[in-house]
């Protein structure tokens, strides 16, 4: 069950991750934020302008409507095309509908799609709707455009492989027809033609694109409503100019609103209104014509489209180096700062190539980047908390903050399966012990003594701890504390900063009393042990009880020296050093020190004898500031 758990920790937020990527992808929400951003990217590129194209457009406008009806009788279209085929154009795109003769003349209308070359009519696969009568199979083509879900046009179905002659789309009859060049069909027909062709995960699509419906590629706008335009009736009435549209592609359709013929386009998201931004049917199939005279032209930037493999490729590079960056960058706050950055530095480069007409899925390997480095942060969050929570259990209080951020900080490496591993650490051990306890306690209540005790631990506890020492345990009434652990230090410094936390600790007593006297409490006096050496630590216990040891010798000399002739001793502190610590010392700093040999003392359970000193406080040098390991 404890190795499930730490499996389920270590993993889990991964898992978590992972999901929410699969829900934003399977919803739709990473191709809205993709799509969002294609569009904003499209609106804001400077587009080239139709006036640059040789196309021409006549549009329905409801002017029109309201003099000539609707629909519009066959004999008035003949007319238009009989005056524009006068003035020379080279073709004419008629982007209405009429399988079904409207007035007297609908056989004009019939000989001409049937007899003028440059007259190519429509037909709607997905309606039904057939060309107009008589027109040969080699002028007619399907007027079929492809909308995105969310009902924004962006896409261009160009070609239709493998179809009969009559199924070629508007936008590429008109271009043949009027270069009279059916090259680029032929190539795509023999699939030579490379293009930026869409497929089911290309770019910013997530299963969008229907391979089998044929040929498509992102739709190229130029400016909206660029175009050189005019109206059925100004056309009828003489009023456009013979040079205008000589040597022109004409292209006719409605563009009043109330037909209906309008797209929603990039554009329509960022505009003012919605009417306003709608593009007309007409225009649309403008925009693709004159893509297609661009390749014919070899003047079109034909772009790039990253195909499915190479956005999930790119999408699993970013969940792993979101991965390693979340679990390895070496604190929490470094990790978010690096991860936030890529993860913007990503969006914004892959927004930049769109911008360079280079789609790639944008919010998936943004989002995966986010996602699994949220997770490392979580799993570190999660393994932070218990890993204090197993630091505060092994050692409680006992160590100063600074030493509580190296262990924090080492964690990884000190701590096993919860525990301290054992360690053969050198040491120095400081015992302390409270002299005649046992009458000062029976002249006073237990709540009385308990206060009396910690006035006192008041003031050795933070002289051990503020200079990196640990108190590793309370002996009723006294401590054991240790400098070294648990993690390993300059012996050194280590033994000196033992003696000046003595040092402190005799000043702090001294002061203490003072207040006790007047709160005619008893005296405090201690007695206190220092010996250096080596001494096995680590976390010992059962999972109900656990603490951190620190055995051996070491221990065992500092709590004899401690106890050593109780009865020799004056002021309010008596330390007696063994020559271990002394040895361990710095010249200059034990030269300053008042010592007083006692000699060579056997203590018990040591064979080899101890040389003890003892420190006299009165001329000693004043502890010095202490530092934080």
């Amino acid at each position: 069950m404890k190795k499930a758990n730490q499996l389920l920790q270590r993993v889990g937020p991964f898992l978590g991750a992972l999901v929410v990527l699969i829900l934003l992808r399977s919803t739709g929400v990473a191709q809205t934020i993709d799509l969002l951003i294609y569009d904003l990217v499209t609106n804001e590129r400077k587009a080239p302008s139709g006036k640059d194209t040789k196309i021409t457009l006549i549009g329905i406008e409801e002017s029109d409507i309201q003099r000539f009806g609707w629909p519009i009788d066959d004999g008035l279209f003949c007319q238009a095309f009989d005056k524009l085929i006068s003035n020379g154009v080279v073709a004419i795109g008629f982007d209405i509908y009429r399988d079904k003769g409207v007035g007297p003349q609908q056989q004009c209308l019939r000989d001409r799609f049937r007899d003028e070359p440059t007259l190519v009519s429509i037909f709607n696969v997905a309606s039904g709707i057939g060309p107009v009568p008589g027109t040969p199979p080699e002028r007619q083509s399907y007027n079929d455009l492809s909308l995105d879900a969310d009902g924004v046009l962006r896409r261009d179905l160009v070609h239709v492989t493998g179809q009969d002659e009559a199924t070629v789309s508007f936008a590429m009859r008109v271009m043949e027809v009027a270069t009279g060049d059916r090259r680029l069909r032929e190539a795509m027909d023999a699939g030579s033609h490379q293009d930026a062709w869409l497929s089911a995960d290309g770019g910013g699509y997530h299963n969008e694109i229907d391979a089998g419906l044929g040929l498509q590629r992102l739709l190229r706008f130029r400016e909206p409503w660029s175009y050189q335009f005019y109206s059925l009736a100004q056309l009828l009435d003489g009023e456009v100019p013979d040079e205008a549209i000589r040597d022109q592609i004409v292209l006719i359709g409605s563009t009043a609103p109330s037909l209906r013929d309008l797209f929603n386009v990039p554009h329509t998201r960022f505009g003012q209104s919605e009417e306003v931004f709608q593009i007309s049917g007409v225009e649309i199939h403008a925009n693709r014509v004159a893509t297609l005279l661009d390749h014919h032209n070899g003047t079109l930037n034909t772009g790039w489209i990253m195909p499915g493999w190479g956005n999930l490729s790119l999408i699993l590079l970013c969940m792993a180096s979101g991965t390693l960056l979340g679990e390895k960058v070496p604190t929490l706050r470094r990790s978010v700062l690096v991860v936030v950055a890529l993860s913007a530095g990503v969006a914004g480069g892959l927004t930049w190539l769109l911008w360079q007409h280079i789609w790639v899925g944008i919010a998936m390997p943004t989002f995966g980047l986010l996602s699994m480095g949220g997770a490392g942060w979580l799993r570190r969050g999660a393994i932070s908390q218990q890993h204090s929570k197993q630091i505060k259990q092994l050692l409680g209080q006992t160590t100063s903050p600074a030493v509580a951020q190296q262990l924090w900080d080492q964690r990884d490496e000190l701590l096993s399966d919860g525990r301290f591993e054992g360690r053969q650490l050198p040491v120095t051990v400081l015992f302390t012990d409270t002299v005649n306890f046992t009458s000062v306690s029976e002249g006073m209540s237990p709540r009385e003594l308990m206060d009396w005790l910690n006035r006192g631990m008041e003031v050795c506890v933070p002289a051990v701890t503020k200079r990196g020492g640990m108190v590793n345990k309370f002996t009723g009434d006294g401590m054991l504390a240790v400098f070294g652990v648990p993690l390993e230090q300059d012996s050194k410094a280590e033994a000196q900063a033992a003696i000046e936390a003595a040092m402190e600790i005799k000043a702090g007593l001294e002061q203490l009393n003072k207040e006790l006297l007047q709160d005619r409490e008893p005296e405090m006096r201690v007695r206190m042990g220092i010996h250096s050496g080596e001494a096995l630590v680590g976390s010992m216990g059962s999972a109900e009880r656990i603490e951190y040891a620190v055995i051996g010798d070491s221990v065992n000399c500092a709590s004899r020296l401690e106890s050593l002739d109780k009865n020799r001793h004056e002021g309010v502190l008596r330390v007696l050093l063994s020559s271990t610590t002394l040895e361990l010392l710095d010249p200059t700093f034990k030269n300053r020190l008042n010592l007083e040999y006692w000699g060579p003392v056997h203590v018990k359970g040591r064979e080899e004898a101890l040389e003890v000193s003892e420190l006299k406080m009165d001329n000693a040098p004043e502890a010095a500031e202490a530092t934080q390991p």
